[in-house]
């Protein structure tokens, strides 16, 4: 979510839209989504394509001019582009290089002949936990991928039991555990305590973890069944390749930008004083970028070097990794461009002006709230930030651990059933090489499972503590 996407929801009337007016955004919504839909499964259309045309469609049943339709698609595409674009073919760079110089041939051997093919599910959403809780959730993706494929592909597992369990981990890390720019903007709006949020964050996120990982991707295996895409599994390195780089060396590459945002956040939490000359370094050597940018240079020797690589061998894997993201940079992009136009007709702020008059509990109310803004515009930051801005007032006389209760039933709700309008969505499927039918049969009720179950946990919570 950019920093662009937030100020312009803020920004957004305060005065409620009339009634005429949500109706005709709430049939816009479903409109929109609609023709994505039917262009993607009934006509076979490109999902850049279906997306950007649905996209027009959604701002000119919602009224817009069509100019401002147009302006709100492409701001919504260069942002995500911007932001997140780079991060994906840096890690496709990555991957690359970890499968040529057979560094992920190293890994996936090593996990193969450590874990059996009961354990490898609970292995990989450990291994997503751990390295999810300083990462941005699309870092941890593209990071990610290629273990989860070959591990896949060479263990002759199912895609769906290995692929869900790492998504799991990341995605609960994501929306329930700070320092992710989520939780941190819920725990600022609320007021709550961060070290007792961050500890009821973990207690929740393990179980959470845990039922839509590894248990609910048996369900999910036996609903899609699917081979890892031929076209985005790293291969195994040619025969001829005399040596590749050691286990320690590969993980601790790999590594490398995990530990630069680790450090980063840790130093955010403990210095909190941007004067300070420490955290401006591990400010910049700590964001995605120069992290994973970091990360590439490193491998070149470490990997590309450590396998006997010349220039003009790394010339070539480098350039050779970028073909196969083409299409997956166009589709992420065109989701955040339709993200961005729900976001400025006016969406999240009609389902905030919806809430007002609802008479629940507050962890409910909160988790109600989160859900209906992730519905409309797809963003897991926007629900948050709407949301506790929303409920903030309530945690007014709560107890420390209510208040931080408060803030993870946020959380809860915004990961609740990504679909189409999210920049996720379309990840997931072009990695995993799904049909959108799939990709809702997995992904989305993956985050549903995730979402409902840590919103049982915080209340259940909330009446021990």
């Amino acid at each position: 979510m950019s920093n662009l996407s937030v100020e312009m929801l803020a920004a957004a009337p305060a005065g409620p839209i009339t009634s005429a007016g949500h109706a005709q955004l709430g049939i816009a919504v479903l409109v929109g989504i609609a023709v994505i839909v039917l262009l993607i499964t009934r006509l076979k259309l490109h999902a850049f394509l279906s997306l950007t045309i649905g996209s027009l469609v959604l701002g000119a049943a919602a009224g817009a001019p069509m100019d401002k339709a147009i302006a709100s698609f492409t701001t919504g595409l260069g942002s995500t582009v911007s932001g997140v674009g780079v991060l994906i073919a840096l890690g496709a760079i990555l991957g690359k290089l970890l499968a040529d110089s057979g560094g992920a041939d190293q890994i996936v051997d090593t996990i193969l002949a450590k874990a059996g093919p009961r354990s490898m599910p609970w292995a990989m959403v450990l291994i997503a936990g751990v390295i999810g809780l300083p990462l941005f959730f699309e870092v941890g993706i593209v990071l990610l991928i290629p273990v989860v494929l070959l591990v896949a592909k060479r263990g002759n597992h199912s895609l769906m039991r290995i692929g869900i369990p790492a998504l799991a981990g990341l995605s609960v890390m994501h929306g329930l555990v700070p320092p992710h720019p989520g939780p941190l903007a819920a725990i600022d709006a609320i007021g709550a305590n961060l070290g007792v949020t961050l500890a009821l964050g973990v207690l929740i996120a393990v179980p959470t973890a845990v039922v839509a990982g590894p248990l609910f991707s048996r369900v999910a295996a036996r609903w899609v069944d699917i081979a890892p895409p031929e076209k985005l599994i790293p291969q195994r390195p040619s025969a001829e390749l005399e040596r590749r780089p050691s286990f320690g060396i590969t993980v601790a590459t790999v590594m490398l930008p995990v530990v630069l945002m680790l450090a980063k956040a840790l130093v955010d939490i403990v210095v909190d004083d941007p004067k300070n000359h420490v955290q401006r370094v591990t400010d910049v050597i700590g964001s995605p970028l120069i992290a994973l940018l970091a990360a590439v240079l490193v491998g070149l020797f470490t990997l590309g070097r450590a396998a006997g690589f010349g220039r003009d061998r790394l010339a070539g894997t480098v350039e050779k990794s970028l073909a196969p993201i083409a299409g997956i940079l166009l589709i992420v992009g065109a989701g955040g461009g339709f993200k961005q136009t729900l976001i400025d007709v006016g969406v999240g702020r009609m389902i905030l002006d919806f809430s007002k008059d609802w008479s629940v509990s507050a962890l409910l109310l909160a988790w109600l709230i989160a859900v209906g803004i992730r519905l409309a515009t797809g963003s897991a930051t926007v629900a948050t930030i709407s949301a506790a801005g929303l409920v903030a007032p309530l945690a007014e006389g709560m107890s420390t651990t209510h208040t931080a209760l408060l803030v993870l039933a946020v959380g809860a709700g915004s990961l609740f059933f990504s679909h189409v309008n999210d920049a996720g969505f379309w990840m997931v499927k072009e990695y995993f090489g799904m049909d959108v039918g799939q990709t809702i049969k997995t992904w989305s009720l993956m985050e549903t499972v995730i979402s409902v179950v840590s919103l049982v946990l915080v209340l259940l919570l909330s009446l021990v503590l």
